[in-house]
């Protein structure tokens, strides 16, 4: 049934493409609390619907389902759970979950970095992006990371731009909510292929299909 509903609430990302409004995107949402209704309220129940936090239609108002998602997710990032998304919990938000738009980065970068592993091993480059916009090492959003020069080589060979399947969106909400099959790492690699003595270099974490994961 849990397999279901994600591919239910993925399908209608894939199809509609409009789920939470352009507006919703803006560099710095304002806060929202009970009673709000705007553009930040439809990103924030994507995001904490995304991580599982919010179990309702997406409707932009910010109503009693809202609030009790939020202090769920502020208690589980120790955060102050007093149901309002203020600075503090939009910046913890946006380090640990993304939006549409980044989830279709997400997918792509899946699909096109993975799409011939297991389901696992899909999960587990997005866990690497993840870790990466988390890590303070990184850019700390997705498109920088994704995009970042050199550090994916289906960016470089334009195969990112390929059209990626419901399996890879499944994927990446499985990442997205925590799932980290990588067991921190910051990197992986085709040891067939791998020509970098660095990448050799680093502290293995574990295999999975074709992939090495590394810190």
């Amino acid at each position: 049934m849990k397999y279901w509903k994600a591919l239910a609430f993925l399908t209608a990302i894939l199809l509609t493409g409009t789920v939470v409004p352009h507006s919703a995107h803006a560099q710095t949402p304002t806060q929202v609390s009970y009673g709000s209704q705007n553009g930040d309220v439809w990103d924030l129940q994507f995001r904490l619907k995304a991580m599982g936090y919010y179990k309702e239609p997406l409707d932009g108002k910010f109503g009693a389902a809202t609030a009790a998602a939020v202090r769920k997710f502020q208690q589980s990032y120790g955060l102050p759970a007093d149901g309002v998304a203020g600075s503090s919990t939009w910046k913890a938000l946006k380090k640990y979950s993304l939006n549409r738009q980044e989830m279709d980065i997400m997918a792509h970068i899946i699909y096109s970095e993975a799409r011939g592993e297991p389901y696992k091993g899909q999960v587990a480059v997005g866990a690497v992006v993840m870790n990466r916009i988390q890590s303070g090492k990184f850019p700390g959003n997705i498109r920088d990371v994704v995009f970042q020069p050199g550090a994916f080589t289906a960016v470089d060979d334009g195969q990112y731009w390929l059209t990626p399947n419901s399996t890879a969106y499944l994927a990446a909400q499985d990442a997205v909510r925590g799932w980290d099959p990588t067991y921190g790492s910051l990197y992986y690699f085709n040891p067939d292929t791998a020509t970098s003595a660095w990448i050799w270099s680093r502290p293995q974490t574990v295999k999975i299909g074709k992939h090495i994961f590394a810190k």
